[in-house]
């Protein structure tokens, strides 16, 4: 998924929340985050392999989710304001239920003033390494507490945690939740599969 950031300052600096979910509804067709700058990021569709393997991974977390009740799985069309500004939709995120209890009917029929516990990142092959890579991190500065990054072309994971180095694990079969997602396992292999 190419993704290109407008810079706005001529029309408005920065695009405020105000301005951007006013921007969203009016283009509901369009995938649009935003940097901490305050710049309009606009991302195309993704292709045939990245969305049929982003439905599966949703499909494994919501089937997970379910089971043990444990928080809400959000899919990449949910926007999280961020403490530093930006706007973003992770493909795939989690928030615990305790969490989620504490916001308001109004709160949760917009953009969540919040950072997901868990993030999930699946590259497309248009998409630049070292921007999701500082997207992952961002999510961790911001308060995720474990992310991963997966990355179809060179057949690896970049997990993410606080204050740990990026482990980066190579064509793993599956992916555990670790303490923060108990008991959920992630199977990988039709990832690094192509049809």
């Amino acid at each position: 998924m190419a993704s290109y950031t407008l810079n706005l300052k001529p029309l408005v600096d920065p695009i405020t929340i105000e301005h951007f979910e006013q921007l969203c509804q009016s283009n509901p067709e369009l995938k649009l985050e935003t940097n901490y700058k305050g710049e309009l990021i606009v991302m195309s569709p993704t292709g045939y392999e990245t969305g049929k393997n982003n439905a599966d991974l949703i499909m494994q977390f919501g089937i997970w989710n379910r089971k043990y009740k444990l928080g809400v799985v959000c899919d990449s069309s949910t926007g999280f304001i961020l403490p530093n500004k930006a706007i973003r939709s992770p493909d795939v995120s989690w928030i615990a239920k305790e969490r989620v209890a504490n916001l308001t009917k109004k709160e949760k029929a917009k953009f969540l003033n919040l950072v997901p516990d868990f993030v999930l990142e699946l590259m497309s092959p248009s998409d630049k390494i070292e921007d999701v890579q500082n997207k992952m991190q961002e999510y961790l500065d911001n308060g995720a507490k474990l992310g991963w990054l997966i990355n179809p072309q060179q057949q690896q994971v970049e997990i993410y945690r606080p204050g740990k180095q990026t482990e980066v694990l190579n064509k793993p079969s599956y992916l555990s939740g670790e303490n923060l997602l108990p008991q959920l396992i992630i199977e990988l292999d039709f990832v690094w599969e192509s049809d």
